[in-house]
């Protein structure tokens, strides 16, 4: 496929029908390629905590037949006549969101994640109409704007987590000045964008604290993703003694927990980032906050920019994801395993390497 092929294209993906979350061969069709689309086969794809809050309808608005997938590494085969910035052979990735509105001012500021219009990777419409499915499927159209080079150096495996899990942690690094060497930052959650948060930041040269609920990650906290230290959060007489120590804290845990503890570790003006998707309302005591001048705040995912930032800084400084690389039949186990916290610390599916059939191969 090099040039513009017309006609829809048949193609297999997994997907959930409903809120069990389990996913089996589904059969579509592809929308028609524009004029500025890039049609990738997919070679890999990344297995996100998001993709269980969506196929088994955590955050309520789910719509089924959902293919999921949202961390997409493929190989072009074919463009639009307007697509200049890719070509066909080109190693591509493809992350949370495949639209904009373009005209906001987060467009315009090219942070498009952002955007009230964005459109999702899946469980979304597009412009067109037609549902949006993800990258547990053997192909996707993309508008180039959404696809980013993954650059000479970087395998295509170890790609496909940074379109999600390395971006989420380098963009709130990035936008609140918090790239300073020797700065001293704590990972909370040491899950898939928890262990990403400890080797980014370690490569940015930062003091990093690994915050946990128990011992129990602690030799692969601090052996394994070399962390500078590592806190029990349920001893009382570690969390005073690290009081008012930490610039940072990016708190990746993905369900209901207290800020209050996590507050006190910040010094002035320290910042903890919220990024887990909770569907529950959080508290905390004003004086927390207000006492020490800190901040509650939020980031999500990175742009199309930072995106490419980021590969070029795993590149360049040399962090790479821990994976476990999986085939397409052992998803649903995959997805169980990942709501058990049993996955060290990524699972990535072999998509091109698990044969397989759409209904025009």
């Amino acid at each position: 496929m090099g040039s513009v092929d017309a006609s829809e294209k048949t193609i297999t993906g997994w997907a959930a029908r409903d809120t069990t979350g389990h996913l089996s061969p589904y059969t579509y069709t592809l929308r028609r390629t524009g004029a500025e689309d890039v049609v990738l086969k997919v070679l890999y794809c990344g297995i996100c905590h998001t993709d269980l809050h969506q196929t088994k309808n955590h955050l309520g608005a789910s719509k089924y037949p959902m293919v999921p997938g949202h961390e997409v590494v493929g190989e072009v085969v074919e463009v639009g006549p307007e697509v200049s910035k890719y070509s066909v052979g080109d190693v591509v990735g493809v992350g949370v969101i495949v639209g904009c509105c373009r005209d906001c001012r987060p467009c315009k500021a090219n942070v498009e994640q952002y955007c009230n219009k964005k459109i999702w990777s899946y469980n979304d419409v597009y412009t067109d109409g037609k549902p949006t499915q993800g990258g547990f499927a053997s192909a996707m159209v993309v508008d180039q704007k959404f696809v980013v080079k993954i650059p000479a150096g970087l395998a295509p495996e170890q790609a496909a987590p940074l379109l999600c899990a390395g971006v989420t942690v380098y963009s709130p690094l990035k936008h609140f000045g918090l790239m300073t060497p020797g700065l001293r930052g704590g990972i909370l959650g040491l899950g898939g964008v928890g262990h990403m948060g400890v080797k980014v930041a370690k490569s940015m040269g930062h003091h990093v604290t690994v915050i946990s609920s128990s011992n129990k990650k602690r030799a692969e906290a601090m052996d394994d993703l070399g962390a500078d230290a590592y806190l029990v959060s349920s001893d009382e007489a570690q969390m005073a003694a690290a009081m008012d120590s930490l610039d940072y804290i990016i708190d990746t845990v993905p369900v209901k927990h207290p800020l209050e503890p996590y507050l006190a570790l910040l010094k002035m003006d320290g910042k903890l980032v919220l990024m887990g998707v909770i569907a529950e309302p959080l508290s905390f005591v004003s004086p927390m906050v207000m006492l020490g001048r800190k901040t509650i705040t939020g980031s999500f995912i990175g742009s199309i920019e930072e995106t490419e930032e980021v590969l070029r800084f795993c590149v360049e400084k040399g962090p790479t994801s821990q994976i476990e690389v999986v085939k397409m039949d052992y998803l649903n186990h995959a997805l169980e395993r990942l709501e058990r916290n049993d996955v060290r610390y990524r699972f990535v599916v072999d998509v091109a390497g698990s044969n397989i059939k759409d209904a025009d191969a």
